[in-house]
């Protein structure tokens, strides 16, 4: 795992996009590549593999496997590997979880199960199950506009507790929830919404999990640093300067609009599975001005 003398896997993390070749079948030459780019370009201290950015959805378990593998493989130390397990399943996210940690990851992201939308005791029971079954530190995914439901204040503090749970991609967009559970918790705290990346780290978080960040990479860490070294006029600077590509990048779903700005920038990384569809030519123009607008 990186070593960041910061915290465990590092302040700016990009979910990564799955490669497809030609007939849409994994491409793990063009995975590597991707994220060696994501690493030594971009800047990025993590990686998340498999999570709604990269299609899991639509990709095998054997697939998931191989594309870890892959990119472990491709980054080595420089940089730390988190592989989304979370399903609507405790035994299938359990099985990943095995998979991930045979695979070489360094941590795994659980979201919390979509559509059978459990209550809060089923969140306990699920998250203490799957952290229970491996030895990798987990990190929660808050999203409730996709699953259905939130993970509650009381549940998130009492989750906490668990030795093995220990950071949150929030995507909740209840900052004052986030603040409570911070005040409460070692949680490490990261933005799941690129644009809501200093208002996170206002209240004590500590980073992003990106989507924009496949082409903002740069800018977000500095952004980043600049608040760490109490550069609060800067870090307000570069969030409104990138606050263009932050929020054009989810004009419809990231995965779609990120492959589309990687052809853009001749770094394509193949289409996208069903029942995703490429981009229209009126979404590429807008996301060339949102690139354009952010300096990028």
């Amino acid at each position: 795992m990186i070593n960041t003398g910061g915290p465990m896997f590092g302040r700016l993390l990009t979910a990564m996009v799955t490669p497809f070749a030609a007939d849409l079948t994994l491409d793990t030459d063009r995975a590597m590549e991707l994220a060696r780019y994501l690493v030594d370009d971009q800047g990025n201290d993590g990686l998340v593999v498999s999570g709604t950015t990269g299609e899991s959805p639509t990709t095998s378990d054997e697939e998931k496997a191989e594309l870890l593998a892959a990119v472990v493989s491709a980054v080595g130390d420089r940089a730390s590997v988190i592989a989304g397990v979370g399903t609507f399943s405790t035994r299938h996210t359990i099985e990943l979880l095995a998979a991930a940690q045979n695979a070489g990851a360094d941590g795994a992201l659980v979201v919390t199960p979509y559509y059978n939308r459990p209550p809060q005791t089923g969140l306990l029971n699920h998250f203490r199950a799957v952290a229970d079954s491996a030895d990798l530190p987990l990190m929660i995914y808050d999203i409730p506009g996709r699953t259905g439901t939130p993970v509650e204040t009381a549940t998130m503090i009492e989750i906490a507790a668990h030795p093995r749970i220990v950071a949150v991609k929030d995507a909740k967009g209840d900052l004052t929830a986030s603040a409570q559970v911070l005040a409460e918790t070692d949680l490490l705290y990261y933005s799941g919404d690129d644009a809501m990346t200093l208002p996170i780290l206002s209240i004590g978080g500590v980073g992003v999990v990106g989507t924009s960040t496949h082409f903002s990479g740069r800018g977000t860490k500095q952004l980043i640093q600049a608040f760490l070294d109490g550069k609060n006029d800067e870090a307000v600077r570069l969030h409104r300067q990138l606050l263009p590509i932050y929020t054009g990048v989810f004009a419809t779903q990231g995965c779609i609009l990120v492959k589309a700005g990687l052809e853009l920038r001749g770094r394509g990384v193949g289409g996208l599975r069903s029942p995703m569809v490429p981009a229209t030519n009126e979404q590429r123009a807008a996301l060339e001005r949102a690139l354009i607008a952010a300096g990028l």
